[in-house]
């Protein structure tokens, strides 16, 4: 069984890794010399719209996938006419515009904040007058991690907004009262078995994922299944194939859908120590044919990313169950270069550690 992954970052990475203990092949296709994948598996290296690497990628492949969703679009269905894609290129293209995914999901009954198109000054002005203040801009591609987007609380800041990201085809999102951020994984095979991962609280700092929390505290089964449900319909919707991940603002006990990412996710790389079955195993399970496996926890977990700076090693590792993943990355500011999960058996250890955790790695404080 081969698989072939457009991508060689962290992600591609772990899937490659997951994938070997299954007599699963993996081949990733990345721009860059040395991607974080090339040490677990075959690489070839071109462009995302280079036809001949791509066409080499597609001749050592049974599937495709890839480990992000800003693949070109035209990438994705120029594979699909050759060799199976996982996720299906429509999944990309509901994903990768944001006006495009939250009136999907509106279609869906997916309750959304409220949001209008911005193309120019004039559909800016009416879109605050519509939605009102405090608001959030955003481009409407290619924004992730905080970048492409701005808070919207007064009149100043709407025109340094303005200055800052017009020129762009943009969105206008109302500002969600949330009480926290929560985000699920769900996998779906090629036969339509679903399975799902228990809700995920996620801390950002400065736009970026600092910590998840899985399960979630206090997480009803209301929530959960109000999560399952509305993830189910975005699968049956796409005639979906592999990990999908939603993120959500949880608002007075309900869940109002932030974006979805249509791969596996930073927030759930607390699997691959913390359920019985990765995400990353699933995904590979799901895009070759596979039975899913149990999504089933083992525990009370945590996930902590490394961003920018070495971190200190020595100290991290004394801490109990400290379990270190480094990606191989140079570090530089605003960038994932690792991660660390902790899974332990009560929710009050847990919590134990994110204070101990709090010592070893102090955060610096939000700009």
């Amino acid at each position: 069984m081969k698989v072939g992954i457009l991508g060689g970052g962290q992600l591609g990475q772990m899937m490659a890794w997951a994938a070997h203990p299954l007599g699963i092949q993996t081949t990733v296709l990345d721009p860059a010399a040395n991607p974080c994948a090339a040490p677990l598996c075959e690489h070839i290296r071109g462009e995302f719209e280079d036809l001949q690497a791509l066409y080499a990628l597609s001749q050592v492949s049974d599937a495709i996938t890839y480990e992000f969703e800003n693949v070109p679009i035209e990438t994705a269905r120029w594979l699909a006419e050759r060799v199976a894609v996982y996720p299906p290129p429509r999944a990309l293209e509901v994903s990768q515009d944001r006006i495009v995914e939250k009136t999907f999901f509106q279609s869906l009954h997916i309750p959304t904040p409220p949001f209008a198109a911005v193309d120019t000054r004039a559909d800016f002005e009416a879109a605050i007058q519509r939605i009102g203040l405090p608001a959030v801009m955003k481009t409407r591609r290619f924004g992730y991690d905080g970048k492409g987007q701005a808070v919207i609380r007064t009149p100043a800041d709407a025109e340094a907004a303005w200055a800052s990201l017009n020129g762009r085809p943009l969105i206008l999102e109302g500002f969600v009262p949330f009480v926290r951020e929560l985000s699920i994984l769900a996998v779906r095979s090629q036969t339509g078995e679903s399975k799902f991962y228990p809700l995920v609280e996620n801390e950002h700092r400065d736009g970026m994922l600092h910590k998840s929390l899985a399960p979630a505290p206090n997480l009803t089964h209301e929530l959960q299944n109000e999560a399952e449900t509305y993830a189910h319909r975005v699968l049956e919707a796409l005639d979906y194939v592999g990990v999908l991940a939603i993120e959500w603002f949880d608002v007075g006990g309900h869940l109002i859908a932030n974006e979805m990412a249509p791969r596996v996710h930073n927030s759930g790389h607390w699997t691959i120590e913390g359920a019985v079955t990765s995400q990353f195993e699933n995904h590979m399970r799901a895009v070759m044919g596979l039975p899913l496996g149990a999504t089933d926890l083992l525990g009370h977990s945590v996930m902590f990313n490394l961003i920018g700076d070495h971190p200190p090693f020595a100290d991290i590792l004394k801490m109990h169950r400290a379990k270190l993943h480094w990606y191989g990355k140079e570090p530089r500011p605003r960038r994932k270069i690792g991660h660390v999960t902790f899974t332990i058996d009560t929710a009050e250890e847990r919590e134990a550690i994110v204070r101990e955790w709090d010592q070893v790695l102090p955060l610096p404080p939000s700009k």
